[in-house]
């Protein structure tokens, strides 16, 4: 038969595999999908591709032919400049960790955690600049503050960044060398002079001096490049980033990213999201914010993109016990924190609102919750608008009935689950109590509800490994063993769809991304074992081959 001369597309590649999951209902699986212009022509079985093939010019790519294709995996919530900087630090934290860079295992007690600081430090050749280590939590590694540090470490630059990203402890050494005095600390929300500690708002103001070291470009895109890698190792050809501008100029964070992604042709897209915190640094109004997104965004390329996306920074970090919880709150009766007047995060959200943008809420506590929930409401009377989608980032603990109210007024969910597997037992005994504490992230209530929901890791908060999100939402398992409120694991089906199609519809690209269907971007993970017959147990072990980035095929190496 001869070939159509005015195809509309050109050369088709056709990927027969051993499966397709194609995470759409009305056809689940399939043998065979084919893809022109990086785009999905058609799926099925090789017969029902035969009108294509008969009639267009084509090739049969047997590359993955066993292997079980996935559309491309989804983290709907990320900070790629947090990796890129981990990367250039000792990790020793409560939890193992798999880096392009090395295996960072844990250390779960004082003991462990002090021999490890030690060897690490001992092994430090460049004083001009400070040891700096991330993972430190006390309630794992004990009180190692400044009193401590300058104890184990006399004289030495040694800062610990806390697992939550949101506190950093420095020695007496490490504030010299930030050039920090007394004078700029003492009396200061959020910091602690005596005890060489800063969190929350106070942490920006160490994170500022940090930014000229921990954004050399050299050393900084030489990170990028290490976070681009862990996308690749998860499956992950897109990924929505949730904060630029918290280090250093969100400008030149944008340029350094997209010129790493572009000029090492990475198979992968990274949307960017601009945040209340970059403009409260900056002082900024909400019209100044907004005409700035408007700015950033006309330089948008083909793999980074701004897509009217913001994110109010509402509540303190769960890993520091600092969201926000309403009655009866915290165990040892310790209250949360407001990153900036309840009211100032309003402002932000009705500009973002009137300009349809999509909002995305910082939220870990009920308290913090119920604020969300009434902005919303006030809002709809402003500006009413049908799909908004207000995200609640996060989802640490909630109500059932704050889910209800949630999906009465159109807000929904990208949770972080990983949190279930690090915090429950610490929460249940430390923190909330046990009832409260075992009911992080109830996502058993949504999928109830039918409310769709995207699993994410706010890496590098959790692994960068959607596989092992859908695992810990799915299995609800702690660190400890124990199984946190089994009533709210969700199905295997469900666990999959917030990790695909459902975190694809959260980024609100669910017509480009997310499943395999015609005219959709051929992006896919290949994957060793098939997610439905290893089950819910076996998701976070399943070998990742490599992904399919708009029809070009990339092994992982």
């Amino acid at each position: 038969m001869s070939f159509s001369s005015d195809a509309p597309f050109g050369r088709i590649t056709v990927f027969p595999a051993r499966k397709i999951i194609t995470m759409t209902d009305a056809m689940p699986t399939a043998e065979a999908v084919a893809v022109a212009d990086g785009k999905i022509v058609a799926v099925g079985t090789m017969a029902s591709l035969k009108p294509w093939l008969d009639r267009y010019p084509h090739d049969i790519d047997d590359r993955l032919v066993n292997k079980i294709l996935m559309p491309g995996l989804i983290d709907p919530h990320v900070h790629p400049s947090l990796p890129a900087v981990t990367s250039q630090f000792v990790i020793i934290a409560p939890d193992d960790w798999s880096l392009p860079t090395g295996e960072f295992p844990s250390a779960q007690t004082p003991e462990a955690y002090v021999n490890r600081l030690k060897e690490r430090v001992a092994a430090h050749q460049d004083w001009s600049i400070p040891f700096i280590s991330w993972g430190y939590h006390p309630l794992w590694h004990g009180e190692q503050f400044r009193p401590q540090l300058d104890a184990l470490f006399p004289g030495k630059p040694v800062m610990l960044w806390h697992r939550s990203f949101h506190e950093i402890i420095c020695s007496e050494a490490a504030l010299a060398w930030l050039k920090l005095t007394e004078s700029d600390v003492r009396g200061k929300p959020h910091m602690d002079w005596d005890r060489g500690h800063f969190y929350e708002s106070g942490g920006f103001l160490v994170l500022a001096r940090l930014a000229p070291l921990l954004f050399e470009p050299k050393r900084y895109m030489q990170g990028m490049r290490n976070f681009l890698k862990m996308m690749h190792r998860a499956g992950m050809p897109s990924c929505l980033d949730m904060g630029i501008g918290f280090f250093t100029s969100a400008t030149s964070e944008i340029d350094l990213i997209r010129q790493v992604a572009e000029s090492t042709n990475a198979p992968c897209r990274i949307v960017l999201t601009p945040t209340t915190a970059d403009f409260f640094n900056r002082q900024q109004t909400a019209a100044q914010a907004l005409e700035q997104c408007e700015a950033w965004a006309k330089g948008n390329s083909r793999r980074v993109m701004l897509d009217r996306h913001f994110k109010l920074q509402v509540d303190g970090a769960i890993f520091s016990g600092l969201s926000q919880n309403g009655f009866p709150g915290y165990l040892d009766g310790h209250a949360g924190i407001w990153m900036a007047p309840p009211e100032t995060f309003f402002e932000y959200a009705e500009a973002f609102w009137k300009a349809d943008y999509q909002l995305h809420a910082h939220i870990n506590g009920d308290l913090s919750a119920d604020l969300l929930i009434d902005f919303v409401r006030r809002l709809h009377d402003i500006k009413p608008r049908f799909d908004h989608r207000t995200m609640v980032e996060h989802f640490g603990y909630s109500t059932e009935d704050q889910s209800r109210q949630m999906q009465a007024l159109g807000i929904h969910v990208s949770a972080n689950p990983y949190y279930i597997y690090l915090l429950s037992d610490m929460y249940c005994a430390d923190m909330l109590g046990a009832d409260r504490g075992s009911q992080l992230v109830r996502l058993g209530s949504l999928e109830r509800l039918g409310m769709p929901f995207g699993l994410h890791s706010d890496c590098p908060i959790a692994p960068l490994s959607p596989l092992t999100l859908a695992w810990a939402a799915a299995t609800r398992r702690t660190i400890g063993g124990t199984i946190a409120c089994p009533e709210e694991r969700v199905s295997l089906h469900a666990a999959l769809r917030a990790i695909t199609i459902d975190a694809a519809w959260i980024m609100r690209k669910e017509n480009e991304i997310g499943s395999i269907r015609a005219g959709k971007l051929a992006d896919f993970a290949v994957l060793e074992q098939d997610p439905y017959e290893v089950g819910a147990d076996g998701l976070k072990s399943i070998p990742v081959w490599g992904t399919v980035f708009e029809g070009e095929v990339h092994p992982v190496t």
